[in-house]
């Protein structure tokens, strides 16, 4: 069986972040060290999910696997915290990997305190005190793994001490590979789960959620087979935009349309929405799209967007 797929049976594409996970994970079995890693990805893209099928086939000295912490750097507020509540209880003298997701919200003490960690000595241990603590890091024993959309707010130096995976958006033939996968009991019309796909931006949780729909739509007709009517029907009833387009993302196109050129600012008032949540959660994807672009003078409508709400409107 291909090493990629005996390591990773449950998740479908991202072959590049698999091929360089599986060289790691070969000098794990020689070593008991893996590099401290980096999963980078896009909403939805399955960074979180493919760490934790990595951390699965690291083994601990005396068990199947390590122990697997998983921690949600925004609950962390400070040094003392992440000692007192994570280090002493569930690392220290214990063998555990452990995985800091949305690792952008690491506070800067506790970045600091890990660029000191995650620097070890020849025998690749490192001492860390803090208070009247003094922590015995032995990365046989300890894996450290970040995961993060936002790879630009992690500190360089601590980027510098990983080694990237980066994951990518999936392609329409994987997104509907992965809606097949969980609705394996259906038969699908040729040609509807590509178009299905259109919609999904890219993101395998998406499509995850989107089989759960079509399997509630489905089973209200006590039906097993897909069809592009029925799809029509679900896009109706849930509101579904081509592309995959939200409702702000719409409420902001409108908005260019009606002012030809906008800054930031007027499109926070006309959608309620912050500056800085505007630009990080819905300008990049209408750019992609290329529905809007960015000019010296603001943001303005693309002739693809205008076709776009032109084709709405009908």
């Amino acid at each position: 069986m291909n090493e990629t797929l005996q390591l990773f049976p449950d998740i479908v594409g991202q072959d590049r972040a698999k091929k360089k996970l599986a060289f790691f994970h070969r000098g794990y079995n020689a070593s008991s060290i893996i590099p401290h890693l980096m999963f980078i990805a896009p909403k939805g893209c399955g960074k979180t999910t493919m760490a934790k099928a990595m951390a699965k086939q690291l083994k601990g000295s005396d068990k199947p696997i390590k122990t697997f912490l998983e921690i949600n750097c925004s609950t962390i507020k400070n040094l003392k915290q992440f000692f007192n509540q994570i280090v002493i209880p569930h690392v220290n003298q214990k063998e555990c990997t452990i995985l800091f997701d949305e690792a952008s919200e690491l506070p800067k003490d506790v970045t600091m305190a890990l660029l000191t960690i995650l620097n070890p000595n020849e025998e690749n241990r490192t001492e860390f005190a803090f208070e009247d603590y003094v922590v015995d890091f032995n990365f046989r024993d300890h894996s450290f793994m970040f995961a993060t959309t936002e790879a630009h707010k992690i500190f360089h130096a601590l980027m510098d001490r990983c080694e990237r995976i980066d994951l990518e958006e999936y392609s329409y033939n994987q997104l509907g590979s992965i809606i097949g996968r969980q609705m394996k009991e259906y038969s699908f019309e040729k040609g509807v789960l590509d178009e299905i796909a259109t919609v999904l931006r890219g993101n395998a949780r998406a499509a995850q959620k989107m089989a759960g729909n079509i399997k509630t739509y489905l089973a209200a007709k006590d039906s097993k087979k897909m069809t592009f009517k029925d799809w029509e029907s679900i896009k109706d009833e849930l509101g579904i935009l081509p592309l995959g387009i939200n409702r702000i993302e719409l409420q902001v196109l409108r908005a260019l349309k009606e002012k030809k050129e906008c800054s930031l600012t007027h499109l926070g008032a006309v959608t309620g929405l912050t500056v800085q949540c505007l630009r990080q959660d819905f300008e990049l994807f209408l750019q992609k799209q290329m529905l809007m672009e960015i000019t010296t003078n603001g943001r303005s409508l693309t002739t693809k967007g205008h076709k776009y709400l032109k084709a709405l409107s009908k």
